[in-house]
């Protein structure tokens, strides 16, 4: 187990904290990859043999300093690879690391449902599903024929070597992207629809009032639907144009919910994050002239000023005063 992947517990509201949890495990390791808002990949081949201990106790050095010296505690999964220390982090917990070894790869994979595996959507699990391959270990006991008949031979291939724990991953070290993220889980795993457009409008409400904060503008809106079985499916769209118009957001993360057809999805949580932020006076806005436009900004003038002055909730979803 030489990958870890972290998921720091931050708030919605802290994604400034990450660059220096990102320094805490450079200390360890210089091949560190963010995955903004609150996460990262470390490859501690390096590290384990300077250290002299396993990835595994490294990870519990990383959760102490990053508790100590930030306040910050964070879940880690372990794994011979990313996309099995990504695996792996969705059954840890903060305090523990969940660590795949090497020689037990195939007894962690083997029950999982064919949409646990990165790269899976609704539609090829459903495909799998059909023809009973409803777990990963018997989609890695198919024949290669089979699997390319039902999903195409590159993905066929690609399917094949996961379900059987083979991992050509690798972890790119990178910058932190430019993004802002908020989240709402739902108290119970939420069927209506009605409440799932809900949360995308109190969160696309956040995000605008966050850009206009911080004086930026977003080029890009990533929804991510996260499932009661703990799978995920993420969505990205790029905008007509820079913005941080709390409409726009709203039409955008409506028009991904719609993409993705959901029916009768027990819906744990949804997130959004905005990316591509730049700032607010360099971004062009083509003029409208549409008095309805005109007044939703003026609307959303008035929403920050009070939440400024009387703090976030002094506003409801949709820019009414509450």
């Amino acid at each position: 187990m030489t990958i870890l992947c972290v998921r720091f517990q931050l708030p919605p509201t802290h994604e400034s904290a990450l660059p220096g949890l990102l320094g805490l495990l450079e200390e360890f390791t210089p091949v560190v990859e963010a995955l903004p808002p609150d996460g990262a990949l470390a490859d501690l081949r390096g590290a384990e043999r300077y250290f002299g201990r396993s990835a595994v106790e490294l990870a519990s050095v990383i959760r102490v300093r990053s508790l100590a010296l930030h306040g910050v505690d964070c879940a880690i999964g372990a794994g011979p690879g990313p996309m099995l220390a990504r695996m792996a982090l969705r059954e840890a917990r903060p305090g523990v690391t969940c660590a795949v070894p090497e020689d037990a790869v195939g007894e962690f994979l083997a029950g999982k449902p064919v949409a646990a595996l990165p790269g899976v959507g609704a539609a090829t699990a459903r495909t799998l599903c059909e023809y009973g391959l409803d777990t990963l270990g018997r989609v890695a006991a198919a024949p290669l024929s089979t699997l390319q008949r039902l999903v195409g031979a590159k993905a066929g291939r690609e399917l094949q070597e996961k379900a059987n724990g083979i991992d050509r991953g690798r972890v790119v070290p990178n910058a932190v992207s430019s993004s802002l993220a908020t989240e709402r889980p739902f108290d119970r795993d939420e069927l209506d629809p009605v409440r799932h457009r809900r949360a995308l409008l109190s969160a696309t409400e956040e995000l605008g009032a966050r850009l206009r904060a911080v004086e930026k503008v977003c080029r890009t809106l990533t929804l991510t639907v996260r499932y009661a079985d703990r799978s995920a499916t993420t969505r990205s769209r790029t905008l007509g144009e820079p913005t941080a118009h709390s409409a726009d957001l709203t039409r955008t993360a409506y028009a991904l919910y719609e993409a993705l057809g959901l029916q009768r999805a027990r819906v744990r949580a949804v997130a959004l994050r905005v990316e591509g932020l730049t700032p607010a006076e360099q971004a062009s806005h083509q003029l409208t002239f549409d008095p309805v436009d005109e007044k939703a900004r003026r609307l959303e003038e008035v929403a920050d000023r009070a939440r400024a002055k009387f703090g976030p909730r002094a506003v409801m979803p949709g820019g009414l005063a509450a």
